[in-house]
This record gives C-alpha cells, structure tokens and sequence, in this order.
C-alpha cells in the first residue's frame, strides 16, 4: 500500500507541472551570485563586450604595462556604453570607497560583497556619490558608465572587476556573474580573441577557462612562441 500511495503522489506532481532542481542546478546558481551591471540587455543600441577578462590579444601586448597588476591578463570586463549609462550594483554589499587606488579612472567605485567578493567599477563618468559604508542592494543604480579618456567619444566603457574582499585576487567574472555569455560573445565587437600560446595552443582560449591573477605576481602568459606575434616577446 505505501508504495501505490508514494506512486500515486509522484503521478500527481508530474500531472501538476511541478519541477524538480537536482543538485547541479543547485550548483550552478549559487556558483553565479552575481548579476549584469545594466538593466538593459545587450545589443548595438544598447551595451556591448569589447573586451574579456583574461589573456587577450591586447592585454599580451601590454602585459609588461597596463596589465602587469593582473599578470599579465586583462583583469576585468569591458562593457562598451554610451556615457551616463547607468551602471547598477552586481549584488547586495556595502560601499568600500570611491575613486580609490584602483587603477580604471578617471573615476571608479568600489562594492564589498558579503560572499567575500568585491566588485569595482570603473571609468566612470563622475565621482561617485555614495558615500563609503553605504549599504546597496542588487540592480541599485550606483553610477554612471564614462570614457576612459574623459572625452566620452573616443572609447567609452564600463570596466567591471571582480575581486576578493582583499581587493588583490582577480576572478573572471563570466563565471560569477549569471548572463547568457555565449549570446553576448556572437554580439561582441571584440573579433580578436585570445593570446596562443604554441607550446600549448589550447590553453586559455575559451571566455570560461581564463586563469584567476593575483595583484603584482609574475606574469603569467610571458610565452616563448605567442600568436599573434606581439612586441617585448621573449
């Protein structure tokens, strides 16, 4: 008898619609806690990529300068946007500081996570207004995405980090943050992809399996064979 009853059950539920999470869905939602600095979704009129976090072509070439912090990667995103886009808090958090020794001026923004991430904004458009201590919630308007030349015609973006609450240990943010990042890489204006490495031409080509970087470390995509062929190789 208790077997037609837990029988009878399992019938009634399925007839019901009901749905079933099984661990790994589980998983992969508490794996990305975060969600996308703007309300709009991505397209020409609205936000697109123009450059991942990791070894990218561009940061290769400039891994001895801008991106010897990262060592060597591109430690964020960059999210191509008019000027004055709103950017909103990727999570619930607290304020760490504004226009602090983050590097991505002319401006930038700084959010502790409670999950032991935080997330900085930067290039943006004016100083922030939130004070520091300010708690936010998700999907709050926090700034204003800006150039970072100051001229909001030569390059404007957002450049969104994520990082420990140490504020030294960069992680990828496709990883973290719950986007449909494979729509969002068919739309990219960013058609150079990845730095190769010939002694190991697979490695870090995909937007999933950049390495994380640690602040000031040595780098890590000083290849003897690179392609494309960049200057200051070894």
């Amino acid at each position: 008898m208790p077997s037609r009853i837990i029988l009878a059950a399992l019938v009634l539920l399925l007839l019901s619609g009901a749905s079933f999470q099984t661990s790994d869905d589980v998983s992969a939602q508490s794996s990305r806690p975060f969600s996308l600095p703007f309300t709009a979704p991505p397209g020409p009129t609205t936000w697109v990529m123009v450059q991942w976090y990791g070894n990218t072509t561009f940061a290769y070439v400039q891994r001895l300068n801008f991106y010897s912090m990262g060592q060597g990667l591109h430690f964020g995103v960059d999210l191509g946007a008019r000027c004055g886009t709103t950017v909103v808090a990727i999570g619930d958090g607290v304020v760490g500081g504004g226009d602090g020794p983050w590097l991505s001026g002319p401006h930038n923004l700084m959010v502790d996570h409670p999950n032991g991430y935080s997330s900085m904004y930067g290039h943006l458009l004016e100083r922030p207004k939130l004070p520091r201590g300010q708690v936010v919630k998700k999907g709050q308007p926090v700034a204003l995405s800006g150039d970072p030349d100051g001229t909001c015609y030569s390059r404007p973006h957002l450049h969104l980090e994520i990082r420990d609450n140490t504020y030294s240990h960069f992680y990828n943010p496709v990883n973290l943050i719950e986007a449909d990042w494979d729509s969002i890489a068919l739309t990219s204006s960013f058609g150079r992809g990845f730095e190769r490495n010939l002694d190991n031409p697979r490695q870090w080509q995909s937007i999933y399996d950049q390495p994380e970087s640690n602040g000031a470390g040595p780098l890590l995509n000083n290849f003897a064979r690179p392609w494309p062929p960049a200057p200051n190789s070894r």
